[in-house]
């Protein structure tokens, strides 16, 4: 839908009485259009806004069932009542936790030397306590292959002896995409490039519905780092990800990230450290 063509059915929705200001229209860094603008109105009228603009894509991981058979595209989506397509359909529910690595020695000297601190390794332990007794049947338990969150995985495992520990290197910290509003004291342009197609790789890999032979909901583990979470968070909202920058995480804070058969996703927790008391609380 054209944005002039949303901004008339916003119009509609709010009474005719909303005013809006068009900002721009720019490619971003994934390439597409988008149509930038700001509304000021009710609440209602800007909710309608975005949905008249936006809407929700249900292939968001391009695992719709409508838009495959076999595995493979079709030329054509929109025969959902087919065989086939019902053979597809995705019937579990994954349930992802995104750990952020507790506190570490900013000081060393290279990754190897970016230990945890003693109250880095008391943060884990009070995560890996939390995990256990929220009683889940975890399934794995990833993490980046970065000291820190390799160190925060390993505390975790104690508490969770069953789960197995995979190391990933596609969850390395970087930065994942030019931030929205810019950062003056902080501009890697040369390293977007290339941390943002591996942090983007990491995202399809780990956060898309379950598959269609997954029988039983599905808890995994993600020991990661505060870009990653904040990036992964923004795409599988479907929130423009420019906006990772603007959002805060404790060390060893929980994030909890819910995706339902239908491609829906909800956020059931962003950072949550309400586990941990007041004087062990940290985010460097």
């Amino acid at each position: 839908m054209s944005f002039r063509r949303a901004a008339r059915l916003v119009c509609g929705f709010a009474g005719g009485s909303a005013v809006l200001v068009f900002a721009a229209v720019v490619a971003d860094k994934h390439g597409y259009l988008r149509e930038r603008f700001r509304l000021r109105e009710t609440p209602t009228a800007l909710h309608a806004a975005w949905l008249a603009a936006n809407g929700w894509d249900y292939n968001w991981d391009k695992r719709d069932p409508s838009s495959t058979v076999n595995g493979k595209r079709k030329e054509r989506a929109g025969d959902s009542g087919s065989p086939d397509t019902e053979n597809n359909k995705p019937k579990a529910t994954r349930h992802i936790f995104l750990i952020r690595h507790s506190q570490y020695n900013l000081n060393g000297n290279g990754d190897k030397e970016r230990v945890l601190t003693p109250l880095g390794r008391e943060q884990a332990e009070l995560t890996g306590q939390r995990l256990a007794v929220l009683g889940l049947k975890y399934d794995l338990l990833i993490h980046s292959s970065m000291t820190r969150a390799t160190e925060t995985a390993n505390i975790l495992s104690k508490y969770l002896p069953e789960v197995e520990l995979v190391s990933c290197d596609m969850l390395r910290e970087g930065a994942p995409i030019e931030p929205v509003p810019p950062v003056g004291h902080w501009k890697p342009e040369a390293v977007y490039h290339e941390d943002g197609a591996r942090i983007e790789a990491a995202f399809r890999r780990y956060i898309h519905r379950a598959d269609a032979k997954q029988k039983e909901d599905s808890y995994e583990i993600i020991v990661c780092h505060a870009n990653v979470i904040r990036y992964f968070v923004c795409r599988a909202l479907q929130f423009p990800p420019e906006g990772w920058l603007r959002m805060g995480l404790n060390n060893g804070s929980i994030t909890w990230l819910t995706i339902r058969p239908s491609g829906r996703v909800a956020l059931r927790a962003l950072g949550d450290s309400g586990f941990m008391p007041p004087d062990k609380l940290t985010q460097t």
